[in-house]
């Protein structure tokens, strides 16, 4: 069970992430809008979460708002604390958690400034304190940069890794404490070279955005800063680092650690900019589009195992594989809808539907022998047919499953006919034939015996479930006739 202390945007995103993993989740917030503010999170993350993976999560655990600290932290594995930075104030709810927590729970802060010593004070009082800072929102970016002191028991720390990997996280260990760790001294950086160009009007708010998200945005969201500089200046690549970039950084360009003074007229221009810029759209209608675009890159981040999508990966091939019976239709996919699968009649578009069939294809050859191991020996199974039906709508966020059966494995076909469904609602139908082929002439050719087998064996077992309507449909044909 996880207990969490503040159910801002932070701590709303850990509870939905949290509960999205299949934990147990107690809330305590005394801030009347609390609830209103954690539902809000919540549902954009049942939106947006699921999508991230190929896979099923576990079943959402319950997310219980609670009236007091004690009860939040009676009995919880994990104690998240997302309260203001002030450093009294975290302090003093240290003392009342350690009061009511049991020994072995892990207390964490999601502080984006503090070390964990100065969150524990001089005296040193109480248990390990220590910081989980992740990045908004919580229940998509993956990095959680974990800091603890020099005493810290490192069995704490391997549980505390447990923990955030088991929930899709990506700890990121800071070698040394630092006020501010590592992704907030990056930000403050940035945010303070815009601040002076805002001030002294080389640009606006929106143009500062525009460089960020139409350039170095997209470029670090894949490799970094060092990486992207890496291949930067060609084949010389890190050798020539010092000679490309030595320079410019004794050029008088950055204010670096100079911060502006945000006097109410440089924070009226910002505000003015920042509302022109996006004002005509509420936080809301902000914050999925935000979700929209996140999903997006981290799934083609996830297509091609780079970076964050290499552990979304990892975690799909973590999932259980269930025991297949192949005297019922077999499961080859059971998910939820991404959400840049829709479009603009806000359901998901027809591309998909096949993607997703593409995909139990994809999974039958692999309960079949024929996966990466077997394709790598020279065959594999081209489509040489199909015929997708659309039957009903689903949304983004919304689970599904794909169930297929084999209609023939005689030979060099196998003939496959999936139905998918969201509940016991029957979604789309896709039939698809394919042909096995050598992957060295390119042409049609007998399937190795063992795969030939296992089909043949699914095949006829297949042969005594009843027929599936829809089979050998053709276009406009009605049903029944």
């Amino acid at each position: 069970m996880a207990a969490i202390l503040g159910a801002g945007t932070i701590g709303g995103g850990w509870a939905a992430r949290f509960a999205l993993m299949g934990w147990q989740v107690r809330v305590f917030d005394p801030a009347p809008e609390a609830i209103a503010r954690l539902q809000q999170v919540l549902d954009n993350a049942r939106r947006a979460m699921p999508g991230l993976y190929d896979t099923p999560l576990l079943p959402e655990g319950e997310v219980v708002v609670v009236e007091t600290i004690s009860k939040a932290v009676t009995g919880a594995d994990w104690i998240q604390e997302s309260v203001s930075e002030r450093l009294d104030l975290k302090r003093t709810l240290y003392q009342k958690v350690q009061e009511h927590c049991g020994r072995d729970a892990i207390l964490a802060s999601s502080t984006a400034g503090f070390t964990p010593s100065a969150l524990r004070g001089q005296g040193g009082h109480g248990g390990p304190v220590l910081v989980a800072h992740p990045v908004n929102p919580v229940y998509l970016l993956p990095l959680v940069e974990l800091v603890a002191t020099r005493d810290t028991p490192a069995t704490l720390i391997r549980r505390a890794r447990g923990v955030l990997t088991g929930i899709g996280m990506v700890p990121l260990p800071v070698r040394h404490e630092i006020d501010g760790h590592i992704a907030t001294r990056l930000l403050e950086t940035v945010r303070r070279e815009a601040l002076w160009l805002v001030k002294d009007d080389i640009a606006t708010t929106g143009e500062i955005d525009e460089a960020i998200r139409l350039g170095i945005g997209l470029s670090w969201a894949q490799m970094g800063v060092f990486e992207s500089g890496r291949i930067d200046g060609g084949e010389p690549g890190k050798a020539d680092f010092q000679s490309r970039v030595g320079s410019s950084l004794a050029a008088p360009w950055s204010h670096l650690i100079d911060v502006p003074d945000l006097t109410e007229d440089l924070a009226r221009k910002i505000a003015d900019q920042s509302e022109a810029q996006s004002g005509a759209r509420s936080v809301a209608e902000l914050e999925r589009q935000r979700d929209t675009n996140l999903v997006g890159v981290l799934r083609a981040l996830k297509w091609t195992g780079a970076e964050a999508g290499a552990h979304l990966n990892a975690h799909d091939a973590g999932a259980e594989a269930e025991v297949i019976d192949i005297t019922r239709p077999i499961a080859t996919q059971d998910r939820a809808v991404p959400l840049d699968w829709t479009d603009y009649n806000g359901h998901m578009t027809e591309s998909r539907y096949l993607y997703a069939f593409a995909d139990a294809t994809d999974r039958f050859m692999e309960i079949i022998g024929c996966d990466a191991d077997y394709i790598a020996t020279g065959g594999s199974y081209f489509t040489a047919e199909t015929h997708i039906r659309h039957l009903a709508e689903v949304h983004a966020g919304a689970k599904f499953r794909v169930e297929t059966i084999c209609l023939n494995g005689a030979g060099k076909k196998m003939h496959l006919f999936h139905q998918m469904y969201s509940g016991d609602t029957l979604l789309a139908t896709g039939e698809h034939l394919l042909l096995h082929v050598s992957l060295e002439t390119r042409r049609s050719a007998p399937p190795a015996p063992k795969i030939a087998q296992r089909l043949g064996e699914i095949a006829t077992a297949h042969a005594n479930l009843p027929r599936p309507d829809g089979v050998g449909r053709a276009v406009c044909q009605r049903p029944g006739t």
